[in-house]
């Protein structure tokens, strides 16, 4: 495929040919151009250039408010981790200025895996040993990450009030969907349970470190030869808060043994949870002794942010069959939560 096959009003590989040269990177013809499918709304293309390849990410034509600061902090924190241990994808080059293209866009080099929520190659697929342990590189990957001295990302989040400002707001955050026309308001059995569980419960003090934000199986992917952790992707979530806040939300997400779980894609034989903690234990120096508050307070976020789909859908500004599958997330996760609890 060639550039002329990609909308150029999403791309102008003019301008982006152009600012390449300018970075001084390999020049030439754009080639192999194709688009890259994923779970974002951000526009991600892979390409090859003068020899290399690489993979621009970029708002969507019709960007949300916010699209071109996330993306700004996107690159900020891949900037960052580029020189870590952790597992995110390597950055190349970022364009801050949204006048260059009409948006935020960065450059990174393409990640060598696969996502197991969409399926399992070979070796994978037939051995036990190496889905195991994949769970067990989900912990490590995330160890590796609340590692990072916090400080690299000065004016990151606010970790002051970080535990506390958690029930607040997201019960805010629910009552705000009653001003959609048409949502009936929230129908989830133990909301109310355990946003007092919560606060009665929440720990005492924590230790401020790098949060992915949205840390789950559909946001990893692993190594084509092995259980390895080849990139965390989709850093829009990232802030500087309470890392263990992560772990929790791997807890939340998990699959079980049959390989039901919120994010899971049906994979199954990967490490149960509490060989996930013990894992992380081993490789942190946190405090874990609080660690299903985490997994509850995942729940409840998660659960909120899910039933944001299920409001628009009942004002008919989202799919109606989306919303119902939203919300039946949501009770899922609620009642998970009381498993926890």
């Amino acid at each position: 495929m060639t550039a002329t096959h990609i909308d150029v009003n999403v791309i102008d590989f003019g301008v982006l040919g152009a600012w390449m040269d300018a970075q001084g990177l390999p020049r030439g013809p754009f080639e192999r151009v194709a688009p890259v499918a994923g779970g974002t709304q951000n526009v991600m293309v892979r390409f090859e250039r003068g020899g290399s390849r690489y993979v621009l990410r970029r708002p969507p034509l019709h960007p949300r408010a916010r699209s071109n600061e996330v993306l700004r902090r996107e690159a900020r924190v891949l900037a960052v981790l580029r020189d870590t241990p952790v597992a995110a994808p390597r950055l190349v080059a970022a364009c801050t200025d949204e006048s260059v293209m009409g948006a935020v866009f960065y450059l990174m080099e393409p990640v060598q895996g696969f996502n197991p929520t969409v399926g399992l190659p070979e070796p994978h697929a037939s051995d036990p040993a190496i889905r195991h342990r994949m769970g067990l590189e989900a912990a490590s990957a995330l160890a590796d990450l609340g590692r990072v001295d916090h400080g690299v990302l000065d004016g990151f989040g606010r970790p002051e009030g970080f535990l506390e400002r958690q029930v607040p707001r997201w019960m805010g955050e629910l009552d705000g969907y009653g001003a959609l026309d048409g949502y009936p308001g929230p129908d989830i059995p133990g909301l109310a349970e355990t946003a007092g569980w919560l606060e009665r419960n929440r720990p005492k003090e924590f230790t401020p470190g790098i949060m992915h934000g949205d840390y789950h199986l559909a946001n990893l992917m692993f190594a084509c030869d092995g259980p390895r952790v080849a990139a965390i992707v989709d850093w829009e979530m990232c802030t500087v808060g309470d890392p263990l806040l992560d772990l929790g939300w791997l807890l939340a997400t998990w699959p079980t043994s049959d390989g039901v779980g919120v994010i899971s894609g049906g994979v199954t034989g990967l490490a149960p949870a509490t060989e996930l903690v013990e894992c992380y234990a081993a490789l942190s120096d946190r405090d874990l002794s609080a660690v299903d508050w985490y997994a509850v307070m995942a729940c409840f976020k998660l659960g909120i942010v899910l039933e944001g789909t299920h409001a628009r859908a009942c004002a008919g500004k989202a799919p109606r069959e989306l919303g119902d599958l939203l919300h039946a997330t949501t009770l899922n996760l609620f009642a998970r939560a009381r498993t926890f609890m």
